[in-house]
């Protein structure tokens, strides 16, 4: 990208800024909120984009925001963070661990946030100076581990007019400085189904006058995710692994209900869209074999996030920018799910995977565990790294729509 040089601002900024946002990390950490009750840290969100100039606007439910950066002729691109914790203990000997019993951000939510913020208070100044091409959207996204939040913020017109959406996320597998990449679905689908089996129950010492109801349920608890491995392309590793399972309440009584609960996971985005079907499908056949009635209740969880190719360029064009050139790494896809991708079912965008391992340390504290914590320069990191992502979409968009040289910024 040519023109005006920029990685000098942000280095600056981040110099007189880095230690602020540390503690706001910090106390977003002490103060952690589940899905849906993050009041508190909608409101120091808030005031802090207000404090700055900004106008933000708390979504109908009282948690979650969305301020925009900017105003005038130009594309329009989204920055996403979530701002919920889980309900996991906290459990870190530091002086900012969780001060709410059983809760706990374990997944660096609050890390994504402040990045956000950061960002936000950047894109301000260069929107003061007249520097910004285009506008930036700001999302704050409550219940992002519920999951409905995404779904609250596309109700609420969060993400219209927008032309493309960019979010981070925490990895401790990697080290602080490096972003991993990957064009095309980097998460996957996640559903909850539950299924109750019903019929006439009686004694164990006479199945053949009951419908043997257990032993129907153990057929299904097998015979479902079997069935879905032979009528499925194993290449979208449609998975269904059951959590939960009870029946009966005593050896000699053959029940008359049961109910198995699991998970349904899936990488490809046809396969998850035609998952319910031929699940109740493979379900009535079972059921129907040994005359048990069964009944299952699907619940959507979250689409893959599947990366724009365009997007993931302008992600490693930020990336090279402002950390250098070794910082883009590979990253594979998980298993794991995220709403973000409802975003990328509407609008392009890309979803990368941030470094908070400090470089050579060899304890690995996962996501979603009480021990999780980051490397703290990972949110200097961060910042620098989605301000160029905005930037850089910013530029490319006006040259896309634009039958005119425009020019950029140079990020050396």
């Amino acid at each position: 990208m040519r023109g005006r040089n920029f990685r000098g601002e942000l280095d600056t900024f981040l110099a007189g800024r880095e230690q602020e946002l540390i503690d706001f990390r910090r106390d977003l950490h002490m103060h952690p909120e589940l899905a849906f009750a993050e009041y508190r840290t909608t409101q120091r969100v808030a005031d802090r984009l207000t404090a700055a100039g900004l106008v933000p606007s708390i979504l109908p439910r009282g948690t979650g925001l969305i301020c925009e950066v900017g105003s005038g002729d130009g594309p329009t691109v989204a920055l996403r963070a979530d701002i919920d914790a889980l309900p996991v203990p906290d459990e870190k000997d530091v002086p900012y661990s969780s001060t709410v019993p059983g809760v706990c951000h374990a997944c660096g939510h609050d890390v994504h946030t402040t990045i956000l913020v950061g960002t936000a208070l950047f894109l301000a100044q260069q929107a003061a100076a007249g520097l910004l091409p285009g506008r930036v959207r700001l999302i704050f996204q409550p219940a992002e581990e519920l999951p409905g939040g995404a779904l609250e913020v596309m109700a609420s017109g969060g993400i219209s007019g927008v032309d493309r959406i960019f979010g981070l996320h925490c990895d401790p597998r990697v080290d602080v400085g490096k972003v991993g990449l990957k064009t095309g679905p980097i998460t996957s689908a996640c559903d909850r189904v539950s299924i109750r089996v019903s019929g006439p129950g009686g004694h164990t010492a006479r199945p053949h006058l009951t419908a043997d109801l257990v032993f129907a349920l153990a057929k299904i608890l097998t015979e479902l995710p079997a069935g879905l491995s032979r009528r499925v392309d194993p290449r979208s590793s449609l998975s269904l692994v059951w959590g939960r399972v009870e029946a009966g309440s005593v050896a000699n009584a053959i029940p008359d209900d049961g109910v198995a609960e699991g998970t349904v996971r899936c990488l490809d985005e046809d396969a998850w869209h035609a998952a319910p079907d031929l699940i109740k499908e493979l379900l009535d056949s079972v059921a129907g074999a040994y005359g048990v009635e069964a009944r299952m209740d699907y619940a959507r969880g979250v689409p893959p996030v599947v990366n724009d190719e365009v997007s993931v360029q302008m992600l490693t064009e930020a990336a090279v920018g402002v950390l250098g050139e070794g910082a883009p790494v590979p990253t594979q896809q998980s298993l794991g799910g995220e709403d973000f991708g409802w975003y990328l079912e509407s609008i392009p965008g890309a979803y990368a995977r941030l470094g908070t391992r400090k470089p050579g340390s060899v304890h690995l504290a996962d996501i979603h565990q009480g021990t999780f914590d980051v490397d703290e320069t990972c949110i200097g990191t961060g910042v620098r790294f989605l301000a160029a992502t905005a930037l850089t979409a910013l530029w490319e968009g006006r040259r896309l729509s634009s039958p005119e040289p425009v020019a950029g910024i140079a990020m050396l």
